[in-house]
């Protein structure tokens, strides 16, 4: 496949835009255009009661707990007022249900590791280990391609 990009500069008054001119719309291209989407929105969230923005990127996993949301970072966890679905259906690309209580950044999984009962657990970027819940199997192996 060839990929012509074009790049104009444009005059101080022209709105920036993104044009994509294709013959079909790709899982691949869609997660480029998705991630783009995303790029702008961040997330507020807590740490004690330092407010902070968060960008979807930084985010290893999100898990709620007794209620509560919690965003995973690198080396900090966050606390956030969204629920868990609320932030799922943020459109947030790369994020994917793994459980009834989380959802993980597909981009942050380093390996996936068969486990008990048809589950799997992803060892994360950062090291820490979250487990696929059986029904959400089929559907991470589908958005890695497997």
């Amino acid at each position: 496949m060839n990929l012509k990009i074009i790049i104009e500069k444009l005059q101080a008054d022209e709105e920036e835009q993104i044009l994509v001119k294709c013959h079909s719309i790709s899982p691949e291209l869609l997660a480029v255009l998705n991630s783009l989407k995303s790029r702008d929105s961040l997330l507020i969230a807590n740490i004690g009661n330092e407010i902070h923005r968060v960008a979807p990127s930084d985010i290893f996993y999100i898990e709620t707990v007794d209620a509560r949301t919690f965003l995973y970072g690198e080396s900090k966890v966050y606390e956030s007022k969204y629920k868990l679905y609320e932030l799922e259906d943020m459109a947030m690309s790369d994020f994917l249900r793994i459980s009834k209580s989380a959802i993980v950044n597909l981009s942050k999984i380093n390996t996936l590791i068969p486990s008990i009962s048809g589950r799997l657990e992803a060892v994360l970027a950062n090291g820490e280990r979250v487990v696929i819940s059986r029904q959400y199997v089929s559907e991470l192996k589908k958005s890695f391609g497997l």
